[in-house]
Parts: structure tokens; sequence; C-alpha cells
């Protein structure tokens, strides 16, 4: 008998779910509650799948031998809640799609990084001419890929959401960047919950596999130590030599070479495309990675100095008059705006602010008074922002526009001077996502 599949959210990830478990002959029947955009709207018509929007039929929907569940929908609902109680298995995408793929895996996961690394990953191994996909919580549906496509290698970008619902999933290859405070809500507002999530990319893997981390990151190397790992563990660090990995050491990136351990690869970091001691580590995570599928020492050079970044992730938009205006709108959380402010090396003119996810400001003290001359809140309610940065700024300037942040920029900016936009927030009380905010500032920029 063929077995029921109800998908949960019809997104990129619901859409190829149903487009694998058609393909599987099973029984697809995908759910929304709210409204299915109308490209997808037309998929699942033309796969012939059944479907409902703008609600959940509870009965229907626990006639479920599994359910599909997009990262994006918290335990919590109503209809997860009962399907747990009833004891259907609840998966994520990747659990599902990599049942059906004999393609290695290289995952990335890490509260921050993660999508860089994935691209730099992707990038590097194209260029080195494999067969491979990009996929994850990034770019087209990794279950549609595996329906459609026939690739060797996966390279996924991999949220903790979708790692919670993963039980055997077991890639080749894991990076884990950092890990800090983020998504608490999600987690009863357990730190250690979040953590032991972003372990899960470990779980299944064995002594031939590796797993790649973050050797400066305390929190992964406490967690390190009551981790039982059997992949190969394989460290960068910055501020330290390691073993059988990379690190960084006056100014020059040092990769473990397995055939020649004496005779380590070596590079100028100030070649790197992407800059910052944040751009370093990814660097180095995705040139390890390389390195453990034996990729070419020059393929990897050339692609750490030609790769190009994500939209909105620390993107120059343009110089005007002697200001850089630099778009990092993807930077909704401290730590990432941390990571933004770290690698100016001007002046800077700071564009900060939107929703606050229960912000603390503290690690950001430092950079902000040794690097910003004044502060742009771009949001509806900004007063933690003056709060916290009061003291170490001169001026804070209140706007609630992308057109009008840029213009107040304009006025108080001077020749090398930059303006970064870093929101550390999210961006929903002015803008539909932050990729709508950093394409208005963007856009703000190119008509000064």
């Amino acid at each position: 008998m063929n077995k029921n599949i109800v998908i949960i959210g019809a997104g990129e990830s619901g859409i190829g779910c149903a487009k694998l478990a058609k393909q599987k002959q099973f029984n697809v029947f995908v759910s929304d509650s709210g409204v299915i955009k109308p490209n997808y709207l037309n998929e699942l018509k033309q796969m012939e799948v059944e479907f409902e929007q703008g609600t959940h039929h509870i009965e229907r929907i626990l006639n479920a031998d599994e359910i599909i569940k997009s990262p994006g929908i918290p335990d919590s609902v109503e209809v997860i809640q009962k399907a747990i109680s009833k004891g259907i298995p609840i998966i994520s995408e990747i659990e599902f799609a990599s049942r059906y793929t004999n393609a290695k895996h290289i995952a990335i996961t890490g509260t921050n990084g993660k999508t860089t690394t994935t691209l730099l990953c992707y990038h590097i191994l194209k260029k080195a001419g494999l067969n491979v996909g990009l996929g994850g919580n990034i770019g087209k549906s990794y279950a549609k890929q595996v329906a459609e496509e026939n690739y060797d290698y996966y390279v996924l970008e991999i949220s903790s959401f979708q790692l919670d619902n993963t039980y055997t999933f077991r890639p080749h290859i894991a990076i884990l960047t950092n890990i800090t405070p983020d998504h608490l809500d999600r987690y009863n507002y357990q730190f250690q919950n979040y953590i032991e999530s972003k372990f899960r990319i470990t779980m299944n893997q064995q002594e031939s596999d590796f797993f790649i981390y973050n050797a400066d990151d305390k929190v992964i190397q406490n967690q390190l130590e009551n981790t039982n790992i059997k992949a190969q563990k394989t460290p960068f660090s910055y501020y330290q030599q390691v073993e059988k990995g990379a690190y960084i050491n006056n100014q020059q990136l040092f990769l473990y070479n397995q055939q020649n351990p004496l005779n380590p690869f070596t590079m100028f970091i100030n070649d790197f495309a992407i800059k910052g001691i944040h751009n370093c580590n990814n660097s180095m995570a995705s040139a390890i990675a390389a390195n453990v599928l034996n990729i070419n020492k020059d393929t990897i050079r050339e692609s750490l100095m030609d790769f190009q970044n994500l939209e909105h992730r620390l993107e120059h938009v343009a110089t005007v008059r002697g200001v850089d205006y630099i778009n990092d709108s993807k930077a909704t959380n401290v730590n990432s705006a941390w990571y933004a402010l770290e690698s100016m090396d001007k002046p800077v003119v700071w564009i900060v602010g939107g929703v606050d996810k229960g912000n603390d400001y503290t690690s950001l003290l430092p950079l902000v008074k040794e690097k910003v001359r004044m502060i742009i809140c771009l949001g509806l309610d900004n007063n933690k922002i003056h709060s916290a940065f009061g003291k170490e700024v001169d001026l804070i300037i209140n706007t609630s526009s992308a057109l009008e942040a840029v213009s107040v920029a304009k006025a108080f900016a001077a020749n090398g001077d930059v303006v970064l936009l870093s929101p550390a927030c999210a961006s929903f009380d002015l803008f539909a996502n932050y990729e709508d905010r950093g394409n208005q500032f963007k856009q703000a920029v190119r008509n000064l």
C-alpha cells in the first residue's frame, strides 16, 4: 500500500518535497495555512497533487504515515502538536530527500557565516569541475534537485530548524561555523537546546567522514567535550596553530596537506576575495572541505581569490564622493553586525535597527567606540539603540525609511567614510523582509 505523505508548508522546500514524493509514487497532500504563491500553486496543479491553503484540515493531516514540515513552522502549532501526540513521524526536507540520493553531502550549519561558507564551498567544487548541486536553506529546493537532477555532490546550508527533524541524514563533510544565541524562542529560551540542535549535524557521521569546526568558538569546544563524534575532527582557527586543519599565522593561511604534512598549502589572506576575521574563518572551512575532497590546490587558491559573496551580505553598492556604501541587510542579529563592524577599516556611519529580537548590544560596544562616527537608526522603536550606544557616539539620528536613512548618511558622511547598513535586527517593522530592506537601501544609494 502506498504511503500517505502530508507536507505542511507550500514554499520552496514543500513544493520540492511534493515533487519527489509524487515521483516515488506516494499519496501526497500539501497543506498551507497561508496563501500559496502563484508559481507554487501552478506547480502543484501541474503535478496533480492535492492541496489546501488558508487552513489545516486536522483529520486529513492526521491520516498521514509521515509528515514533512517546512522549517519555519514551530512544533508549538496545533496541527504539529496533534501529530506528535498521535506518534506520526515528522521530518524535514533534508531527511526526506537524503533517502533518495547516493551523492556525497557537504553540510554547513552555524549561527553566522553558513550562507557564505556554503556558497564558497559550492564555488570551489564547481570550479573543480565536480557535478554538484546547491540547496538546503538557500536557492532551489534540495528535494526537487534529487527528483530532477543526478548530482554526485550536494553542498547544503542547513538551519537548526532543519536539523531538528533529521534522524538518519549523514553528511560526508559537516561544517560548524560558530554558535551564538539565536532563535531561542524556538528552543524554550534554553541556549543548550540550540547548541544540541546544531550538533545534530554530526550524529550519524562515521569514521570515514569529516567534522570541520571553529576551534576559536568556546561554545563549540565545550560541547565537543561532552559529545561523542565518530567523524575525523578537523579544526580551523584564526588565533592559534591547529593540527590537521587550517589556521592563520602572520596574515597567511596554512592548510594541512595530507599527502605531505610537512609542506602545508599557504596563501596570504590579503588575497582572499572576502575580508575580515569572520570571512577568513569561512574561507578556511571551505578550503578544508575542498582539501578533504582532494581538489587541486591551485583551484582552491583561485576560488578563494575570485569568489563573489551573496547579495545583502557585506555587498559593496557604490562609492559616492569618496564614501563607500555597503549593504549588509542580511545581518539580522547582533553577531552578524559584529562581524560586519569588525571587518571595516574606515570610519563608519552605521545604519542599525528594526525589530529587536531581545538583542544584547554589549559585545558591540568596543567596536562601536573604535570605529563608528555616528549612528542612523532605521526602525519604529529605537530606544534600546539610543540606550546602548548613546555614550559611545556623538550623534544618533532616527529615520523611518531607507530613503531617509541614506539621505541623512549622505549629509553627514565625509570623504573616506563607509556607510554601513548592518541592522542587527529583523526587518518587518518597515520592510517585507531583509531583501526588501537591502534593495530599498541600494536603490536609494543609486539615486544619490
